[in-house]
Order: C-alpha cells, then sequence, then structure tokens
C-alpha cells in the first residue's frame, strides 16, 4: 500500500518536475545569449523598445510606473525616468525577504545595492495604485506567458496588485518564442514588447 501511494504520488509530480526542467533548460540557453551581447546590441535593441514602449497608450497615460534596474544585459528602460520624470512617479522593486515592494526614486543619492547586489531606493514604500509594471524577464511569448528568474518576485508582487494595473513584459527579439512552459502561478503580461 505504501508502495502504492508513492509511485501515485510520484505520478502526480512528474508534470510540474518535467515543466521545471523546460523552465530552467530555457533559462540556461537564453541567459548565455543574453550574456554575449555587445553594448553596442543592447543599446540598439533597448531603442527600439524605448521606442514601442513610449507609443503604448497605456505608457502614455500612466501616472505611477514600476521600472527596474538592468542587470546582466538586460534591456534598459533607465532613460525613461530623465525623459519622463516631471510627468511621470517612477518606482523600482525593492526586495525583502521573500516580498518584493515597489518604493519611489528620488535620485541616485537615495540609492544603494539590494539584496541581489541590484541598486534599489532607500525611500519608503509606495501606497498608491500603481497604473504600469514593466516587466523584465528570461522570456516571452505572444501569449503574455513570462519565464523569470525563478524567484517568484514578481509573480508574488503581481498577485497582489488591482487588476487594473497594466503589465508589460520587455524582451529582447531572441527572448520572444513560441511557448514559454507556464503554470498556474505565472503572472501574464498585458502586452509584451519587444524589437521586430
Amino acid at each position: 500500500m505504501l508502495f502504492e501511494s508513492n509511485i501515485l504520488a510520484l505520478l502526480k509530480s512528474l508534470p510540474s518536475q518535467k515543466l521545471e526542467l523546460e523552465k530552467k533548460q530555457m533559462r540556461e540557453l537564453l541567459r548565455q545569449r543574453r550574456r554575449i551581447m555587445t553594448k553596442d546590441e543592447v543599446l540598439a535593441q533597448s531603442t527600439r523598445v524605448l521606442e514601442q514602449l513610449e507609443q503604448l497608450p497605456a505608457f502614455q497615460s500612466a501616472q505611477s510606473v514600476l521600472i527596474y534596474y538592468p542587470t546582466h544585459n538586460e534591456v534598459d528602460l533607465l532613460p525613461l525616468i530623465k525623459k519622463y520624470k516631471r510627468q511621470k512617479t517612477f518606482l523600482f522593486p525593492v526586495v525583502r525577504g521573500r516580498a518584493m515592494q515597489a518604493c519611489p526614486y528620488e535620485g541616485n543619492a537615495k540609492m544603494h545595492r539590494g539584496k541581489y547586489n541590484i541598486p534599489e531606493p532607500t525611500t519608503p514604500p509606495y501606497r498608491g495604485e500603481i497604473d504600469l509594471i514593466l516587466v523584465p524577464g528570461v522570456a516571452f511569448d505572444l501569449q503574455g506567458n513570462r519565464l523569470g528568474r525563478g524567484g517568484g518576485y514578481y509573480d508574488r508582487f503581481i498577485k497582489s496588485q488591482p487588476p487594473t494595473t497594466t503589465l508589460v513584459g520587455v524582451a529582447y527579439d531572441f527572448q520572444l518564442v513560441d511557448k514559454v512552459p507556464a503554470n498556474r502561478h505565472d503572472q501574464k503580461m498585458h502586452h509584451v514588447i519587444a524589437p521586430a
């Protein structure tokens, strides 16, 4: 009887184990591809993403925008801050334990290195509603599925936001794939922007 219950438990876990293996393999492959990008490639593709993003009605109307600090050759959205700092409140993610908060950007003097050595604001958490979240990822598909780094920080944070918050995944051309392995915990994007 114990043997049968072990077999049943194993069979139930197989689909999730297969999904996690697919995610791991896709992460490794696309991270390697991103790491070998030249500075010129990063700049050219980031510029094209920025141009598309600025045309998006959800960006144009947003008052509060959660952005991220790019690491390991991620799409660089930081030029948005300089260009729109008078019209929009920009927020950055701050990691506290297993949770993520959004804190306002008030200049580089109020930034420090956070848990993963990524710059984070030292300002108190933002208490208003966030209109737009610009979400980094390892891969996206056209159905809005996203493959993140694997920590689940964005998925948990997004789940706590109201349905009025617009989610925009930003990616390089090679990060847009046919199908991202996703489960029910993975939060879908409303839009995905990648260079055409």
